[in-house]
């Protein structure tokens, strides 16, 4: 029976050219567990924040067409009706929790709507979402992870039928990742509910999800079953769609004739392992995917962080140690990834870089220059940082505005000239006079690497630059990254994108709990198994099939996965590279 029925939809928001969401028609049976994708921009929040009357009750714009939500027309019922019938977290979770402790906001919309048994209902909630124990806690003691559940136990304590997540990953480590699917798991099979995820990352869709919808240019391609669409490599490509690594592999061996051309790809490791296992391998050495990573010379300490800890007071119990007596270098010119499970230090390493927080006790030094006392506002020419969350770059009412309001500030010579260029460079030509605020999560990141890198900083910081994209603005983001010597000399990402940091890093450290427990290049932080297990580390996708097939193997990308077999990528190198990296 469909929960959901939508029947040539369309909506343009005010000022657009042409509709975000153009004739859409679309059916999602009770109980599916239903991945939507697409690229940037094509329409996937749009959609979905119909489904819960956000547009156009709340978000105008020109509306026509039918939704229809458990027989209830979204545009006929309030807002209130729909929540507690469609549950949404949205991609920036954090702004839904608005309570001090646990259990006091996973049933503060239940005692909203006057229910008086609220606090049993946030109970369940938290219980279904795996915080059970945590009820008492306050909300600033949970990891990034658990803060994401406890967004999810506030939509689910109203008891919904319908679950939507916008990037219910897109900032988290490994192991919070696979809570949060487990979670939406058993919501769906053991509880009937209905997930809706807006998702980027296929190996997700490949082990949780039962259907995928695909969206282009605001109409519907398609919705199919999981194996089905991921089965679909050219076609998810050309809508910017990255597919599993391992599916990729499967489909270049099949165009080489090294695999059954009849046979569905596979999208998983464990389902290529079989697939793989009885092709003939090439001779390979070692050491040479590092060839071109290898540690740079040594160049002048540029950041030094001396016998520094941090740690800040808490209501209850002893103080939270972030860092304790640590001491780091960073040299000019290095490309470096810092990288370790949610609540490792990573963002407050940076902001401690650019004198947003202090130390309790030790340095952090900046160009010879102890910031223990100094200002952020005057470290702004020498280093910047981009926030994990791009929307809090904007200040002003549009794009063209916030690039040029620190160089109008302090009135740097051609700022006018300066913020064209920039918005040349991060193709936002189009997007000049839009608010921010109101774009989507790539237009978002390539507006604030541009207000980022407005004043030419010497180090830039970057904190979980390809959250949220889609493979097209991601390798854009990439391809600026690599073009970042023209605009600054040292570059710093904390990141969960192991592909991003094996294509990128030439140093990588690695934080745990506060310590730092590696700092190498990527052969010797993900060749080191102990590592990896101890802070949760996943390599990617293709690393750790070329390990199923053999335990030697470091393999970063599918053209390196490739060339461990007879002739592998030899033939299509540019097609691999295209849709790889």
């Amino acid at each position: 029976m469909s929960i959901i029925k939508i029947e040539d939809l369309q909506f343009t928001y005010p000022g657009a050219d042409s509709p975000t969401l153009d004739h859409v028609n679309l059916e999602v049976e009770e109980g599916d567990f239903l991945a939507i994708v697409g690229n940037n921009g094509c329409g996937k929040s749009t959609l979905c924040k119909v489904l819960n009357g956000l547009i156009p009750h709340f978000i105008e714009g020109d509306f026509a067409g039918r939704a229809t939500v458990g027989g209830e027309n979204t545009l006929h019922t309030d807002v209130g009706s729909l929540a507690r019938r469609v549950g949404y977290v949205y991609q920036d979770f954090e702004n839904q929790i608005v309570r001090p402790t646990v259990l006091d906001d996973a049933s503060f919309a239940c005692l909203n709507y006057g229910m008086k048994d609220y606090l049993q209902l946030g109970r369940e909630a938290l219980a279904r979402c795996g915080l059970q124990g945590w009820e008492e806690e306050y909300i600033w003691q949970l990891s990034g992870g658990q803060t994401h559940l406890l967004a999810l136990a506030g939509a689910v304590a109203l008891g919904p039928d319908i679950l939507i997540l916008d990037e219910p990953i897109a900032q988290l480590d490994p192991g919070h990742a696979d809570r949060i699917y487990g979670v939406l798991r058993e919501l769906n099979e053991t509880y009937g509910k209905t997930i809706i995820v807006i998702e980027h990352h296929t190996e997700y869709i490949a082990d949780y999800c039962k259907h995928v919808l695909l969206l282009r240019n605001g109409k519907v391609a398609w919705m199919l079953p999981v194996r089905e669409a991921l089965d679909r490599v050219e076609e998810l490509q050309e809508s910017n769609i990255f597919p599993p690594q391992v599916t990729i592999a499967a489909w270049q061996l099949q165009k080489e004739g090294k695999l059954n051309r009849k046979a569905m790809l596979p999208v998983t490791v464990a389902e290529g392992k079989r697939a793989f296992s009885s092709l003939p391998r090439a001779k390979r050495d070692r050491a040479e995917s590092e060839k071109s990573f290898g540690k740079p010379e040594k160049e002048p300490v540029v950041a030094a962080f001396r016998d520094l800890s941090v740690s800040y007071r808490t209501v209850k119990g002893e103080p939270h140690v972030v860092f304790d007596r640590l001491n780091l270098q960073l040299h000019k010119g290095e490309k470096i990834a810092l990288i370790g499970s949610n609540g490792a230090g990573k963002s407050t390493l940076m902001k401690l870089m650019v004198g947003l927080l202090k130390p309790s006790q030790g340095t952090v030094q900046l160009n010879d220059r102890i910031l223990n006392k100094i200002k952020p506002e005057q470290l702004s020419r020498q280093i910047s940082l981009v926030y994990q969350n791009p929307e809090e770059m904007f200040i002003k009412d549009s794009i063209r505005k916030d690039i040029a309001y620190a160089m109008q500030v302090r009135q740097v010579e051609n700022w006018e000239q300066r913020t064209e260029e920039l918005l040349r460079r991060f193709h936002l030509q189009e997007l000049g006079e839009r608010d921010g605020r109101l774009l989507s999560g790539g237009q978002m990141r390539r507006a604030s690497l541009a207000i980022g890198v407005a004043l030419n900083p010497g180090i830039l910081l970057l904190d979980e630059p390809t959250a949220n994209l889609d493979i097209a603005t991601r390798k854009e983001i990439m391809r600026t990254l690599n073009d970042m010597k023209e605009i600054t000399e040292t570059v710093m990402i904390a990141t969960h994108d192991m592909q991003l940091v094996c294509e990128w890093a030439e140093r990588i450290i690695v934080l745990y709990k506060g310590r730092i427990v590696g700092d190498g290049t990527r052969n010797e932080i993900f060749g080191d198994e102990a590592l990896t297990k101890q802070v949760g580390i996943r390599p990617p996708e293709i690393f750790s099939m070329g390990r199923e097939l053999d335990e030697n193997a470091l393999c970063y990308t599918v053209q390196e996965f490739l060339q461990m077999f007879e002739g592998g990528g030899a033939d299509d190198k540019k097609t691999v590279r295209k849709y790889t990296g």
